[in-house]
């Protein structure tokens, strides 16, 4: 299963929460992101049938294997992108909201070229 934007938000959603407080429910994430209870509730359905989450009957949300991979994936690519976007003078504020959007679109290669190049230079 092909994720879209929203889905990858709300993996990386549920993993900077689940470092944070260790417990994750859906109201929870709704909360963070700003989103109605329905359309959680309705992107949970899909994040739990495509393989990526796990909603136990204490209504505690757990990334899979698949989840966890793509939550990892999109958290590292936001924080480098924020991190360079700061370094180049750009206020957090701009820098984290240009790196949210970016995080999604960028492929493996740009990004492990980018990284790459960090590295050797910064």
């Amino acid at each position: 299963m092909v994720l879209k934007e929203s889905g990858e938000m709300y993996l990386e959603t549920i993993y900077i929460l689940g470092k944070e407080k260790g417990f994750v429910r859906a109201i929870d994430v709704g909360a963070e992101l700003g989103y109605s209870k329905p359309s959680v509730s309705r992107a949970m359905g899909i994040l739990r049938e495509g393989g990526f989450i796990t909603v136990g009957q204490d209504g505690g949300i757990s990334l899979t294997e698949a989840g966890l991979e793509v939550a990892e994936r999109t958290y590292e690519r936001h924080t480098v992108l924020s991190d360079l976007f700061m370094k180049l003078g750009v206020d957090e504020e701009n820098a984290v909201k240009d790196a949210c959007k970016i995080e999604h679109v960028i492929s493996s290669t740009t990004f492990a070229a980018l990284k790459k190049h960090l590295s050797e230079h910064l």
